[in-house]
């Protein structure tokens, strides 16, 4: 080989492992600024903000200046953390300080994300209306992690229902050797905790989360809520609509079309071991131009979600159906079907089923004689 050869390959390998060397450089220059902020920050981890508004501050102090704001619901980059407070990074790049109790974790956001699409096409089990704002947990209970915060009068759709124990109402501990629960004379004894209602709830935003049951006005119609009877109406669905084309036009309903309702009721206490424990019917009278209980059913153990629907039924032609899912002693769930052939409502068999037998009626107990 010549002289000239060997040089020209020498100067070519040395080249190429320059090369070789700035392009590691350059990869490792680019991993350590994806880590770092341009302050020279690591980014710690993603938050998210939970208020419906919050300022970011230039400073941790009680005189400070405002140098952003975020809104719920908002990612930002966690930077840094001190005291109470959190440096972070939104979206556009400002940064700023803001108070940690404003910020959730990934695990939040993502566990709420979950609820959603495990819950965006459930059945509506009645539309309603908050009291006031109201956060949107992620597991019913006051103390358990939320996201995102409604705003007063926002309207929502109810699809479940569950309980929680309601912080600070456990039962204290017994004094002078005494067993818990045991019952001392004049004093109602308290055996667990108070439970409270929690509503699976989604948004007008499709978002779904669990709100305090207390916090929702159920939107009834006044023209069946009024047949509450001291009772809570927990779910109610239109089955159909009927023409009233009666001759008594001042009279409200008349001369239109008037829904027909399934109810589903309950007790008006929180923290029941069921949904709702009867239902009824409430069909319209076109010759008297008002609402009357087509059918009622007690002592139901019912779960929610209802489903309404349409089937079709040979000589009577589409009918509502509504199917209820009810527990029995033992803690198992079934499903009953039933069919609105107005005003008639009746249960609808599946093969194989035999229809129960109707509980007697309580007899009453005999009156004594006075000798």
């Amino acid at each position: 080989m010549r002289a000239s050869d060997v040089k020209t390959s020498n100067s070519f390998s040395l080249h190429t492992c320059r090369f070789a060397l700035v392009f590691v450089l350059a990869a490792v220059l680019l991993l350590g600024v994806s880590g770092c902020n341009r302050k020279g920050h690591r980014v710690l981890e993603v938050n998210y903000v939970s208020a419906v508004q919050a300022t970011l501050r230039d400073q941790v102090a009680t005189i400070y200046n405002r140098v952003g704001t975020v809104k719920n619901g908002d990612r930002v980059e966690v930077l840094e953390r001190e005291k109470r407070f959190s440096r972070v990074r939104t979206g556009d790049g400002t940064e700023g300080w803001i108070e940690q109790r404003y910020l959730v974790n990934q695990e939040t956001y993502d566990g709420l994300q979950k609820l959603t699409r495990e819950n965006l096409s459930d059945p509506v089990q009645a539309p309603g209306v908050l009291r006031t704002e109201t956060n949107l947990h992620l597991t019913p209970g006051r103390e358990t992690e939320h996201l995102y915060q409604l705003s007063a009068l926002a309207k929502v759709s109810v699809l479940k229902r569950a309980t929680a124990e309601k912080p600070g109402t456990a039962p204290a501990p017994a004094k002078s050797g005494k067993a818990p629960g045991a019952k001392m004379p004049g004093v109602k004894t308290s055996f667990g905790p108070v439970l409270e209602d929690w509503w699976l709830v989604r948004d007008e935003q499709n978002r779904v989360g669990w709100v305090l049951a207390r916090m929702v006005d159920l939107d009834v119609p006044l023209e069946v809520a009024q047949y509450a009877e001291g009772q809570r109406f927990v779910a109610f669905f239109v089955l159909n609509q009927v023409q009233d084309s009666g001759k008594d036009k001042d009279k409200e309903g008349t001369g239109k079309k008037v829904s027909q309702y399934l109810c589903a009721i309950s007790e008006p206490h929180d923290g029941l071991p069921y949904d709702y424990d009867q239902i009824r019917v409430f069909t319209w009278n076109v010759r008297k131009h008002r609402y009357e209980t087509a059918y009622r059913e007690h002592g139901l153990k019912g779960v929610l979600p209802v489903t309404v629907t349409n089937e079709n039924f040979d000589k009577e032609g589409t009918l509502p159906v509504f199917i209820l899912r009810v527990k029995d002693d033992a803690g198992n769930v079934s499903e009953r079907k039933y069919k609105l052939n107005t005003p008639i409502v009746r249960r609808v068999l599946v093969a194989g089923e035999q229809k129960a037998a109707p509980k007697p009626e309580p007899k009453l107990a005999k009156k004594r004689r006075r000798n």
